[in-house]
């Protein structure tokens, strides 16, 4: 049974979830309780590779961390996946992310 939002509050709002671990995932997990249209952003699962965190999609802290939440895989490395993520990103009110220094800028999706 799919988690019910707390709160309408954010409804409005469309933000793209680019975290990944524990803080950003937790952050945006707020904001989609909030009732926030949440897409997060997810590397295919080819790419990924086996060493994924927060384990498996069906484990309980995955499921925990991304309630709430749509999901869409695009690989941000390559061409269509970039431009699928920048049409996205025109309409967003928010994008969240907690890349390394010099990551968005080496992908092309930093502000500039």
């Amino acid at each position: 049974m799919p988690h019910k939002p707390a709160s309408s509050a954010l409804k409005k709002y469309t933000v793209l979830d680019l975290t990944r671990v524990r803080a950003g995932p937790t952050c945006v997990r707020q904001l989609a309780d909030w009732g926030a249209n949440v897409i997060k952003i997810e590397i295919p699962d080819k790419l990924a590779g086996s060493n994924q965190m927060g384990g498996s999609r069906e484990g309980s802290d995955f499921q925990n961390l991304h309630r709430n939440k749509r999901s869409l895989s695009l690989n941000l490395k390559d061409e269509k996946g970039r431009k699928i993520f920048l049409e996205l990103a025109q309409t967003a009110d928010v994008v969240v992310e907690n890349f390394r220094p010099g990551v968005k800028i080496r992908l092309g999706i930093d502000y500039e």
